[in-house]
This record gives C-alpha cells, sequence and structure tokens, in this order.
C-alpha cells in the first residue's frame, strides 16, 4: 500500500525548496523502500535546484544518504528488510560492456527505480540522482542499497554515497596515488578535504592543498594536507613546482571544475604526471591547451566520476577504516539539520561555512 511522507521538493529553476508530502509506492520488481536516517547537503542538489543538471521540475532533492530498507519487491535477494544501507547512484548491471570486461565501475547501464514518486496530486517527480533521500522515506533499485556496518553512525554513512567517496576515490582509485607521492588538490571543499584524505591513506609523501580560503585551507591542513597554497595570493603552478623541487606534483586532482584551474593543474604536474578531474563542470564550459603540450608532457589526463568506486567494494572498507580510526569521516560534518532547514544549508553552502550540513530523520 503506498505511503505518505514528508519531502524536500525543488518545484522550479531557483525557486526556494519547499517541504512536501510525497506519496512512496510499494516496491515493485528490484526496487527497495529504504526509510532514510541522514541525507547529506551535497553541491550537487544545489545544480538541481539551479536547473543546472536538467529541466525535470519537480526535483525531489537528496541523494548523500543512508538509512535502513523497510521492504523489497519482487526479484530481490541481495538485501532484505532491517538492512542497514548506504544508498549510490551507480548501481552496476552486471551485464553491459563494462562489467562483463570486469570493470563495473564504468558500468554503462546504472539503474534506478522503475516506478515514480508523486506529489499528492499525482505530479511525477524527478528523484535527484534517482534516489530523492531528502524525505522520510525513498524508492530506490534494490542496487542502490549497498550494506555496511549497522553501527556506524547514519550521518557519517551517507557521505559515502557521494562527495566523500568521489574525493577519496579520486585519489585512490583513478589517480592511484602511491607510497611517497606528491599530491596537489585544487578546491577544499567537501570532494577536495576527501581527496586529501584518500592520499594520506595511499601513503602520499607531500599533500599540497590549494584554494582561495583560507579557512577552507586551515580545514584541509586538519585532514592531512603538508602544505597550503593561497591561490589568490599566490601563484599556484610556481608554489607548487617550488615544493616539488621544480619538477611538479606526481598527481594533480582538480576538485573545481574551472577551465582555469583544469589549466593549473595541468602545468603543476610532473612529467608523466597524472590530472585527475573530479570538480564537475557546467556544459557551456571549453578548455583550450596547446596540443604539444598534451603530447610532450606525457602522463595521464583523466575524468573521475564518483571516485571510479564500486559500492560493494568501496563502501564496506572504507567504514571498516573508519570504525578503526584510520580515517575520520565524522570531520566532514559541520552541522546536523532537519528537512525545513535545507534552503538555509543551500545558503551557507555557498557563502563556504560548512563541509557538510547533514539531515538527520
Amino acid at each position: 500500500m503506498a505511503q505518505q511522507v514528508r519531502g524536500v521538493v525543488a518545484p522550479g529553476r531557483n525557486e526556494p525548496v519547499r517541504v512536501e508530502t510525497i506519496i512512496i509506492p510499494d516496491p515493485g520488481p528490484g526496487e527497495a523502500v529504504v526509510q532514510v536516517q541522514a541525507c547529506g547537503v551535497c553541491h550537487t542538489d544545489l545544480h538541481y535546484k539551479q536547473g543546472g543538471i536538467n529541466d525535470d521540475f519537480p526535483f525531489l532533492l537528496g541523494h548523500e544518504a543512508a538509512g535502513v530498507v523497510e521492504s523489497v519487491g519482487p526479484d530481490v535477494t541481495d538485501v532484505a528488510p532491517g538492512d542497514f544501507v548506504i544508498l549510490n547512484w551507480r548501481a552496476v548491471c552486471g551485464k553491459c560492456r563494462a562489467c562483463r570486461r570486469g570493470r563495473p565501475w564504468y558500468c554503462f547501464d546504472t539503474h534506478n527505480a522503475t516506478q515514480k514518486m508523486t506529489l499528492e496530486d499525482g505530479t511525477e517527480l524527478s528523484a535527484a540522482l534517482g534516489i530523492g533521500a531528502f524525505a522520510e522515506k525513498t524508492l530506490v533499485a534494490a542496487g542502490q542499497c549497498t550494506k555496511v556496518d549497522p553501527s556506524v553512525a547514519p550521518a557519517v554513512a551517507g557521505l559515502l554515497g557521494c562527495g566523500v567517496m568521489a574525493g577519496i576515490g579520486a585519489a585512490i582509485n583513478t589517480g592511484q596515488v602511491g607510497r611517497g607521492d606528491t599530491v596537489a588538490v585544487i578546491g577544499c571543499g567537501g570532494v577536495g578535504d576527501a581527496a586529501v584524505v584518500g592520499s594520506r591513506l595511499a601513503g602520499a609523501a607531500r599533500i599540497i592543498a590549494v584554494d582561495i580560503d583560507d579557512r577552507k585551507l586551515e580545514t584541509a591542513r586538519s585532514m592531512g594536507a603538508t602544505h597550503t597554497v593561497n591561490s589568490r595570493t599566490t601563484d599556484p603552478v610556481e608554489a607548487i613546482r617550488e615544493l616539488t623541487g621544480g619538477f611538479g606534483a606526481d598527481v594533480v586532482i582538480e576538485a573545481v571544475g574551472r577551465p582555469e584551474t583544469y589549466r593549473q593543474a595541468f602545468y603543476a604536474r610532473d612529467l608523466a604526471g597524472t590530472v585527475v578531474l573530479v570538480g564537475v563542470p557546467t556544459p557551456e564550459m571549453k578548455l583550450e591547451l596547446p596540443l604539444l603540450d598534451v603530447f610532450g608532457r606525457g602522463g595521464a589526463l583523466k575524468s573521475s566520476w564518483y571516485g571510479d568506486c564500486l559500492p560493494s567494494r568501496d563502501f564496506p572498507m572504507l567504514i571498516d577504516l573508519h570504525q578503526q580510526g584510520r580515517i575520520d569521516l565524522g570531520a566532514f560534518v559541520t552541522e546536523t539539520i532537519g528537512l525545513d532547514d535545507v534552503e538555509k544549508a543551500f545558503a551557507r553552502m555557498h557563502e563556504g561555512d560548512v563541509l557538510r550540513s547533514v539531515v538527520v530523520l
């Protein structure tokens, strides 16, 4: 029987979000209803609200979430009612050419729930990244549910659903940071700080954090950065080279998603070094680089989508490391809020005052 719950809806481009009554259908084949316990406020949700993703309004926002499976539909075998899960937006199919080649993190046919959640009047909602977790409950594809240790705090676990996983994965999975490497991270918001954490976890000898905000640089240092550069007052390329004997970093992770910072990353890497783009650009952005420089500097230019993560592999591992005290996922939680506070959280995010506001239900 369909259920009524409260959820945060973006009704139109740049309009304030509203808490509305949401209708959650019973799960169909391959689907699950999850009681949401916590959901982080991510920049991607703000992009949806601003119309930067697409125009499929109204949106049910929220995607960086953890909770408990309430019910499952037919043919669901990997999760069961009562399981504590992190929700992910890359539910792999297991059948496409990437999955068959043993690279499921590149799955070309990820999927979401087939049924739509609606408003009371029947208006269909577009769930952010196929999740829609700024709600007391949500309907997802069962493959979007990854079981983890239920003893971890939901506000911490949910962060792996997007930003923190994107940053850690950009360093470990995409950049393949190794022991003794020098890493530069440009942009020290939540994703950039997670890349700092991932680089430290991988054994990087030197981690250079770059940002225009001294507050963010101080936070990056607390996360494991060994050096900081304020690029508002200092040329970051020259500063990174000075800190690396004139060579540049082995891996440069660009966590802003702008052409000018990507150029900085490109020229701040060592010969045969790696650039990882994990910041998300907007559709109109263009990049121009001398092709001879691309050829002559060698190395690799990579993009990292969701940290090239495989949720079934990476989520439990990172939760275990958190439980062991080897990484502090809780350090990313700036504040906990309610559903009615999401609009205010977007304003604080825009002002750079928080790493993560987390809705706790």
